[in-house]
């Protein structure tokens, strides 16, 4: 069949009018297919990995803090265990040294501060021995003034035989000099003393002497 010179040329017309068509599907679908996504998370950075890794940060938290309480209570209970074993110590010596003290006072007399003497034996003394010395007290100083006796103890040992919460027992070895009207050059004499001490208030007093054969 013959086309006409108009038909033709209005075919030839449309053609040049009608753009070219882009195929939406591909080119965008492509683009976004062939460009990495900047912003997607690493493998440790997704949500998932996060939720799982809390668990484990609590738990390490908690253990550290644990710890740090452990030591912390530690620490206080062996500074307060030092605290008792150096409170015990100084009581044990305080007993110790009222013992030693209390021999030195019973055996040291002179005639001339016999009055004074005996005023300082009663007050480290209580309980019974007190009570038992002052009633004695008056004959004793007479005797003494009479033979003008003279009387110097010194500790040559002493140790600890028991230890109460507030009371002890100290063993003590004293040698004692002495001399009287009409005898001054006697040999010393070696005594050994039970001396009990009791804690009385803020002060530790002789409770009981003995002698020790």
């Amino acid at each position: 069949m013959a086309v006409d010179a108009d038909t033709t040329g209005q075919l030839t017309e449309l053609g040049k009018e009608q753009p070219d068509e882009v195929d939406e599907t591909t080119g965008p679908a492509l683009d976004s297919a062939a460009a990495p996504d900047a912003e997607a998370p690493a493998d440790g950075d997704s949500p998932k990995a996060l939720a799982e890794a809390k668990p484990g940060i609590r738990t390490g938290l908690v253990m550290g803090l644990l710890v740090i309480m452990a030591l912390a209570g530690l620490g206080g209970w062996l500074g307060y265990r030092a605290y008792q074993a150096q409170q015990a110590e100084q009581q044990r010596q305080l007993f110790l040294r009222v013992g030693r003290q209390g021999a030195v006072n019973l055996t040291t007399i002179n005639y001339a501060e016999a009055d004074a003497d005996v005023r300082r034996i009663l007050d480290s003394a209580t309980g019974t021995f007190y009570d038992d010395f002052q009633k004695r007290s008056p004959a004793f100083v007479q005797l003494v003034k009479q033979a003008q006796s003279k009387t110097e103890g010194s500790v040559t040992e002493a140790g600890l035989e028991s230890v109460g919460r507030d009371s002890a027992r100290v063993l003590v070895a004293v040698t004692v000099k002495t001399s009287s009207l009409g005898a001054t050059d006697q040999q010393p004499r070696k005594w050994r003393m039970r001396v009990d001490v009791q804690k009385v208030g803020n002060e530790v007093k002789v409770s009981n002497v003995g002698f020790v054969p």
